[in-house]
């Protein structure tokens, strides 16, 4: 899993920062999380080919969330894309196709589905699940999580002493199919080990901290969270319903999570080590996100 960071300044530009949108890379896919203006461009100097986006999940309508939208879909459209594009989003989505459909006169000639969600499972199969919960924002707004599903490890010297001969039938129990081996049947169980758990990621999306996001960010590898402001503007932060560098940390501490990037930053700082510092003074894994910064997981 790749996590690529092509926005994450708040409602203004600056000149360091673009409008908010991640870029995530596993499973064979690239799926987009919001897709603020100037994506486009920011996926060409990430060299991420935006012709490789499956899925792209909206968090909420605001237009620093939205607003590269109908330059991407374009774009895709000129350059010949022939494969379907999902794009997911809260109560509300039609409204944003609709005014799409009356912008430059688009005429997409590739399969575009779009899919209105609420709270709850979203995608679940062999290799990830993804899922949408409701937050506190000044308009509806989901968070959303990615888990990869990990297999068991292959236990190969308990197959062997079982006399499944190596080849094709290790692949077919390690992907739980039974096989016969001298007329007995061997049970993918009997050579797989313990369950193993999977990386996640969740992103917050805007919202004010809440107990809803403590629980939907429970065991996250790499929790994303908005920060907007700094403990300082604590009055500004629940002024717009957004979240401080403390909240943010709160958060990453009482779901357990492994680590905190802060994102989503206002463009009234110039300096962000004392957001970092007030942070870690809670969370210590922290750090605070730039633009076209990778992440690995």
């Amino acid at each position: 899993m790749e996590i690529t960071f092509l926005g994450t300044s708040s409602a203004v530009h600056s000149y360091s920062r673009s409008h908010p949108s991640i870029a995530l890379k596993a499973f064979g896919e690239t799926i987009l999380f919001d897709c603020g203006e100037g994506t486009q461009r920011q996926l060409i100097y990430a060299k991420i080919s935006p012709m490789k986006i499956s899925k792209i999940f909206i968090t909420h309508y605001h237009g620093d969330h939205i607003l590269g939208i109908p330059g991407l879909l374009q774009s895709m459209n000129f350059r010949g894309r022939e494969s379907k594009l999902t794009i997911y989003g809260p109560e509300g989505l039609d409204n944003l196709r609709q005014a799409i459909s009356h912008l430059g006169f688009p005429n997409f000639d590739f399969p575009l589905e779009w899919v209105e969600i609420d709270s709850g499972t979203i995608i679940e199969n062999e290799e990830y699940i993804i899922k949408a919960q409701r937050v506190k924002h000044n308009t509806l707004t989901l968070a959303y999580s990615v888990e990869e599903l990990k297999k068991p490890r292959f236990l190969r010297e308990k197959a062997i002493e079982l006399g499944v001969p190596e080849g094709p039938l290790f692949g077919k129990l390690h992907n739980g199919i039974p096989v016969e081996v001298n007329g007995e049947i061997i049970q993918p169980e009997q050579v797989l080990g313990p369950p193993r758990k999977g990386n996640k990621l969740t992103y917050s999306g805007d919202t004010v901290p809440c107990e809803e996001m403590i629980e939907f960010s429970k065991n996250s590898t790499i929790l994303i969270h908005e920060s907007t402001y700094k403990a300082e503007d604590r009055d500004k932060a629940d002024l717009h319903a957004h979240s401080t560098s403390t909240d943010a940390a709160n958060i990453a501490l009482q779901s357990g999570s492994k680590e905190l990037i802060l994102t989503h930053i206002s463009t009234r700082y110039t300096e962000l080590d004392d957001m970092l510092k007030e942070s870690k003074e809670i969370f210590e894994k922290t750090r605070i996100a730039k633009d076209l910064m990778k992440v690995e997981l």
